[in-house]
């Protein structure tokens, strides 16, 4: 990869690391063309699929794979076969996958958690983080319950953009205020990333990359550093390392091939 940061054809952008989580192939509200247009204008050397990135609870109850969803599969696996390394580390709705730790699927290698370590030497902890939501882990009926009403909050968030169109109205995502309203209100979110910060103290890093919660973000808690990669259902949002050691956030707008202006900004691990 050259200095600048840019693709071998100079089409795109190059990193040393990405890192996707929750995109949730097999069901309807994966935004896969998205992910596609991304990954035409972003290479790097080493890509983490951090779980969730097929939604077997979605598959067993209703087959859902269209073309575009099988060609994120066939992208991803034309990668490896060019000399790329993906990483893929199960969640909760791809935990079929967890009896295959330490195996390989066409070069793509399925661990329980993964060590990487920084440009600058830091170390990080990835992992999806469902581990640590109790309410995925001592209530998966609710968990299953909660996984329907949000499928169920993005068809109705079709629903009101559409009407939101007709009067000349932005758009607006009903799914997640409602989502972050609940969690909100039980302190959810930050819970979740002091936890997740936790478990890297106890492994020795100096930061953790999670994904599970879709909500993307990139803060500094107590001298550990806090990292979500976001999901694409909704955010269509990816955490890159750059060959400093830095990280960004990239919020992927489709063939505009640009950063949403509304993407945090570039950072330095602590």
């Amino acid at each position: 990869m050259g200095s600048d940061g840019k693709t071998e054809d100079g089409s795109g952008r190059r990193f040393r690391t990405l890192f996707i989580s929750d995109i949730h192939l097999g069901t309807r509200g994966a935004q896969a063309d998205s992910l596609l247009d991304f990954l035409r204008h972003h290479d790097a050397d080493t890509i983490y699929l951090v779980g969730d990135i097929v939604d077997g609870w979605a598959l067993k109850s209703s087959w859902y794979w269209p073309q575009s969803h099988n060609d994120v599969v066939q992208k991803l696996l034309r990668r490896v076969r060019k000399g790329g390394t993906i990483i893929y580390v199960p969640g909760n709705h791809d935990e079929f996958l967890r009896s295959y730790y330490g195996t390989h699927f066409g070069g793509i290698e399925v661990v329980e958690t993964a060590i990487h370590v920084g440009a600058d030497g830091r170390r990080y902890l990835v992992i999806h983080g469902d581990i640590f939501d109790l309410v995925v882990q001592n209530a998966r009926w609710l968990a299953l319950l909660g996984d329907k009403a949000y499928t169920f909050a993005i068809q109705m968030n079709r629903l009101v953009n559409a009407f939101r169109r007709l009067f000349g109205f932005p758009y607006w995502s009903l799914s997640r205020w409602a989502k972050l309203k609940v969690k909100n209100a039980v302190n959810y979110i930050g819970a979740f990333e002091q936890t997740l910060a936790g478990e890297a103290r106890r492994h020795d890093a100096d930061g953790v990359i999670c994904g599970h919660i879709h909500h993307a973000a990139i803060r500094d808690e107590h001298g550990i550093r806090y990292m979500n990669c976001g999901d694409w259902v909704e955010s269509c949002t990816a955490l890159a390392e750059h060959e400093d050691g830095s990280f960004e956030i990239i919020t992927w707008t489709g063939p505009q091939r640009r950063v949403a202006p509304t993407s945090p900004v570039m950072a330095h691990a602590a």
